[in-house]
């Protein structure tokens, strides 16, 4: 599980109901249909933009925020480089043993093992990986499109209350809270944006370059492996998808 995106989340929120709390009466900031406005409208509003089956994906995809752990790149190399070590020694049937523990990497060489040209290999491990990140991409756009929708649809409610505040004037007492009530709507839509689809299409978007970082990895590797290089210039080789501060520490480790 990603504590980071749980505890922000959870973080964010909670210190705006701490606010709140400390603030006064809680209950003066629940409206209902302040609530209706700004989830109700911003979901349909994001169903004109996106596809009804897209919109429910998006829920499945967001899951990738919590509960996805990306292997590390460097254990993807360390994984590509002793495959590369026994493809060299035993020829790529020797690879038939092993047992390759990331689904897409395992994909690459099972292709390499059945004899499949390299070519072949690169163009469909590609089309899976451009396919895969536009599945993901779909997700984050969904998110960040309620994110525009929901302080939009806040902005709505609170000129709706205010019309309706304006209508009933004959009361100055009640000018007040109906204020109060019309920019409910505005709270809620900044809340929802700022605090949850925002934050939740900027993580998902951290997750897809990781997943087309590592996917590139794999594909290189596998090119590799099929090329039978040596495995020491396929770790050099592999190693440009580290960070350069990771590759100082590889380098020092192995002095």
């Amino acid at each position: 599980m990603d504590i980071a995106t749980l505890l922000g989340m959870v973080g964010a929120i909670g210190v705006i109901l701490t606010a709140i709390f400390l603030g006064g009466s809680a209950s003066g900031f629940v409206d209902v249909p302040s609530i209706l406005i700004v989830i109700g409208g911003g979901t349909f509003a994001n169903l004109v933009k996106f596809p009804l089956d897209q919109t429910l994906g998006a829920f499945k995809v967001a899951s990738r925020a919590f509960m996805h752990k990306p292997t590390s790149s460097q254990a993807l190399i360390n994984e590509c480089v002793e495959l590369a070590g026994v493809a060299r020694k035993e020829g790529l049937l020797g690879l038939e043993s092993m047992e390759i523990s990331n689904e897409f990497l395992n994909k690459g060489v099972q292709m390499a093992i059945d004899g499949h040209d390299p070519s072949f290999v690169k163009r469909l491990l590609n089309k899976e990986i451009n396919l895969n990140i536009e599945r993901q991409e779909m997700g984050e756009a969904i998110f960040r499109g309620f994110g525009d929708s929901a302080p939009a649809m806040g902005m709505i409610g609170t000129l709706v209350g205010l019309v309706q505040m304006m209508s009933n004037m004959s009361d100055p007492k009640a000018i007040g809270p109906a204020m109060a009530v019309a920019l409910l709507t505005t709270l809620y839509g900044a809340i929802l944006a700022n605090a949850v689809a925002l934050p939740m299409a900027d993580k998902l978007a951290f997750r897809t370059a990781e997943e087309r970082r590592n996917r590139h990895l794999i594909l290189e590797a596998v090119d590799g492996i099929q090329e039978g290089l040596n495995p020491r210039v396929l770790e050099s080789l592999l190693a440009t998808y580290l960070p350069d501060n990771k590759r100082d520490l590889e380098k020092k480790e192995e002095a």
